[in-house]
């Protein structure tokens, strides 16, 4: 039985849950607005709403992504591109199609579902149809926050390229199921299909299809990007990194409009954000430090995940008791200072950020194509002592193309697609170390944000264009000698040690760690990407 509980809901007659394996014997309500999800929600026990109105969700035990309950289903097409590994994971048709009879035949029985349609991706040109099929409203609502709404008139014709059948609350049988816990997330990228249960994390929602963007745009000579973008108005920039590099904080600029916060794709028609919204974590969030997305918080329309409410139901963004993964999601229309469009120009400058507690790379470098595309690879950042248990020392961390868990192809396909875009529009490709000089972080403080912005500001203006640059002897990249409100001292790592021979120890431990990384992407690497590679001096 298909029915809609909702009088006026905007039903979608193209493709009925039917052409999707499914017989319904609940009420199904098709896309409904956002009010309406947030009501049943409430009125379900699937959430509650916080002193200013705000739908306030939380996850159970899982409050993150399981990627070792993620697999791609290994079948003929698609997936022999697929680079196999620890984050790509295959499972067989077999086991597939067993934990799918699973799904369909609980989401059958469930006394409601909820259809969810719209599209992923700005650019009409590339865009691409996706549908939600979930047992729970709020993740209905989360559907509709994160990803391009579609209009009433796209509705009626909305055809989905690949559907999420959604059952957060099934569990699997590791040993009947073929899976490695009771929750599963498993891509079929061939038969246009996302099956997700045992995890109520909103999260695996927006990355599984981001996964099968980065598959099969590439194809299309598409660049797909895990970053963060923004505009003048004429030039774009792009910033990619890891977490607790400073993306988020050095793409937020009064003076450049942003264009989306995560996920993107390069076109020859420029750059367009894959998202409809944002999806920010809130821990220790302030308005003082972070007022747009503060803002939001308080804005009836979004989703607080996992957030503990004080006493007058008011959000405490510094209680992290049921997880330091505290999330908002809300539509980009939150944002005041963004493109109308989520579009914009090709980028006349990509940015990679790294937070490097050994002390070795300068504060800004420019990269050659060949270079970008050896560190867009690498995706290099480090972690300090005292951010997780056991680290005493500096430690270094590599998530090729800054976003490994979601890159299905192998990394030098995305690596070459970049270098060919930044040669093709005369981009330039400026590495930013946002962590520590003068000894590491054991001997000094972080580089100043005054300084880091100084030079970001310079670079993206131009203002390095007459500068005089010299090559950094091990990572051979170009280090600007003098930019305006930064000591010349702090570009030149080097002079900034106590003692230059440590410096050569550590920065050779460095360079190796790079090629030691380095060693599983080569065999499909051209020499000159691999000549871009850092040497050991000692």
């Amino acid at each position: 039985m298909e029915s809609s509980s909702m009088p006026g809901d905007s039903r979608n007659f193209a493709t009925p849950l039917a052409s999707h394996g499914l017989d319904p014997q609940g009420a199904v309500h098709w896309n409904l607005g956002w009010e309406e999800l947030h009501r049943i929600a409430v009125e379900r026990g699937e959430g509650k709403l916080t002193a200013h109105g705000v739908l306030l969700t939380t996850t159970g035990k899982r409050t993150g992504r399981s990627p070792n309950d993620r697999f791609i289903v290994n079948e003929p097409g698609l997936a022999e591109h697929v680079w196999w590994g620890k984050v790509n994971m295959p499972t067989e048709p077999e086991v597939f199609e067993g934990l799918l009879h699973k799904t369909r035949e609980y989401l059958d029985n469930s006394d409601q579902l909820f259809v969810k349609d719209a599209f992923c991706g700005a650019d009409p040109d590339y865009r691409m149809p996706v549908r939600l099929i979930t047992e729970k409203a709020w993740h209905a609502a989360f559907m509709h926050n994160m990803f391009v709404r579609a209009s009433k008139e796209e509705l009626v014709s909305h055809v989905p390229q690949y559907t999420i059948l959604h059952a957060p609350d099934l569990r699997a049988e590791p040993r009947g199921d073929g899976t490695n816990s009771d929750a599963f997330i498993v891509l079929a990228l061939d038969r246009g299909l996302v099956i997700i249960g045992g995890t109520h994390y909103a999260g695996e929602i927006k990355k599984a299809i981001f996964t099968i963007m980065n598959h099969i745009l590439p194809a299309k000579g598409l660049l797909p990007m895990h970053c963060s973008a923004n505009t003048d108005g004429e030039e774009s920039a792009l910033f990619f990194g890891l977490s607790g590099t400073g993306k988020t904080t050095l793409s937020a600029d009064p003076g450049r409009a942003l264009v989306g916060d995560d996920e993107h794709g390069w076109s020859d028609n420029g750059v367009f954000n894959f998202e409809g919204g944002c999806y920010a974590k809130l821990i220790r969030l302030s308005e003082e430090d972070e007022p747009a997305i503060f803002s939001t918080t308080r804005r009836p329309g979004s989703i607080l995940e996992n957030v503990v409410l004080n006493a007058d139901g008011t959000p405490d963004f510094d209680n992290g008791s049921l997880t330091q993964n505290t999330r908002g999601s809300y539509p980009i229309e939150a944002i005041e200072n963004r493109t109308p469009d989520s579009m914009a120009g090709n980028p006349k400058n990509v940015v990679f950020l790294t937070c490097d507690a050994f002390g070795v790379l300068p504060p800004l470098s420019k990269l050659s194509p060949e270079q970008a595309a050896y560190h867009f690879m690498s995706g290099y950042t480090a972690k300090v002592a005292g951010t997780e248990v056991g680290i005493t020392e500096p430690e270094a961390t590599f998530s090729t193309c800054f976003g490994a868990p979601f890159m299905p192809r192998h990394p030098s396909v995305y690596a070459r697609l970049l270098s060919d875009k930044i040669r093709k529009n005369d981009s330039k490709c400026w590495l930013i170390n946002t962590g520590w000089v003068a000894g590491g972080h054991l001997e000094s403080s972080r580089i100043k944000i005054k300084w880091t912005r100084a030079l970001l500001n310079a670079a993206l203006d131009g203002d390095l264009d007459d500068v005089l640059f010299v090559e950094d002897e091990r990572f051979g990249f170009q280090v600007p000698t003098t930019c305006q409100g930064v000591p010349d001292k702090i570009l030149q790592p080097r002079q900034t040690w106590h003692e230059e021979e440590k410096f050569d120890n550590v920065a050779d431990l460095l360079a190796q760690m790079f090629i030691d990384n380095f060693e599983q992407y080569a065999e499909d690497c051209s020499e000159e990407v691999l000549a871009a590679a850092p040497r050991v001096l000692g």
